[in-house]
């Protein structure tokens, strides 16, 4: 049984309204990192950005970031600080077009393009000698990571000690209901206005593609859009096609290195299908803290400076138990 059911996290009162702690963070941390931009250049042409954080470690700590984040994400600025003071090199990773530029292909990234990982990694690996890699991925790079390390694939690095998620929407299909609540419209609006200004990129970009850009660009949720942009122009069906081959849930009985999950039982934008306990209680390798508060990606403990970071504090426990 792998499921952790006592959380040292342990909030103030404010803090357990999931949606307080799920905006704080990102409104009154105040961070500042500097990175080393290193350019990826992936086997089909395209390319992403990796910024470095480096304290001279043997130890590299990869941060894959949510929807329409990037490296500059007030959680992976935490995340590349309290590493980098653990004594981990960071490689914060934007996924395609995440990084400020608009990428080359129709296509950017979605919650299950592994391939992707896998150039990140075979990129790091060439690029500086490392002892151990780490990785810790957030919303949908959470989906991503776990999505990756249950597929049995045959090009992980031998180097690859562990991986952690964060909140992550194990059921895309679940997710996408949750998030399309009435209660969550101010994310969701938010989420759009940013997907849509990127597809306007992208139909200058490519306007002879055969896409109902104007069912795109007047999506009213995430179903809408991934149906109408994500899917096709990564090869999917529809968006239940892509939601049943990149939902990380069904992978993770096939994960076999040691990884956790941490996730919080009122997260706004998660279902009840994307607590997966079963899959915890059935699989050694895999670990589930399910915490009662935490909001998405929030994990706040107080008002102080710095409170932010028992979500992070927890990252490197859990790294040092495994070695």
């Amino acid at each position: 049984m792998a499921v952790i059911d006592q959380s040292t996290y342990s909030p103030l009162p404010f803090f357990k309204s999931s949606h307080f702690n799920t905006v704080y963070r990102t409104l009154f941390h105040n961070l500042t990192v500097t990175y080393d931009r290193q350019r990826l250049e992936t086997s089909d042409g395209d390319f992403m950005d990796l910024d470095f954080s480096r304290v001279g470690s043997g130890k590299l700590l990869l941060i894959l970031h949510g929807l329409e984040g990037s490296s500059h994400s007030k959680y992976v600025l935490s995340l590349t600080k309290i590493a980098n003071e653990n004594g981990f090199d960071v490689a914060a990773v934007n996924l395609r077009g995440c990084s400020g530029e608009t990428n080359r292909k129709l296509y950017s990234y979605h919650s299950g393009k592994t391939d992707d990982l896998a150039e990140v990694l075979n990129f790091a690996e060439k690029l500086e000698s490392y002892d151990s890699y780490y990785i810790v991925g957030y919303s949908l790079g959470g989906n991503l990571l776990l999505k990756y390390l249950g597929e049995s694939r045959s090009d992980y690095p031998e180097k690859l000690k562990s991986g952690i998620g964060v909140s992550v929407p194990c059921d895309l299909k679940g997710s996408s209901q949750a998030i399309a609540r009435f209660s969550n419209m101010v994310y969701m609006k938010r989420f759009l206005i940013s997907l849509k200004n990127k597809t306007t990129s992208k139909l200058e970009q490519f306007p002879k593609a055969a896409l109902n850009w104007e069912a795109a660009l007047n999506s009213r949720d995430f179903f809408d859009f991934d149906n109408h942009f994500t899917a096709p122009v990564n090869g999917f069906l529809d968006a239940f096609d892509y939601y049943e081959k990149n939902s990380s849930k069904q992978f993770l009985e096939d994960i076999r290195l040691p990884s956790l999950l941490i996730t919080a039982a009122d997260d706004p934008f998660l279902s009840e299908s994307c607590i997966p306990v079963n899959e915890a209680e059935a699989n050694d390798n895999f670990y589930l803290e399910l915490t009662p508060y935490g909001g998405h990606v929030g994990y706040n403990l107080n008002f102080e400076k710095g409170s932010g970071f028992w979500l992070e504090r927890r990252i490197m426990d859990f790294f040092k138990d495994v070695g």
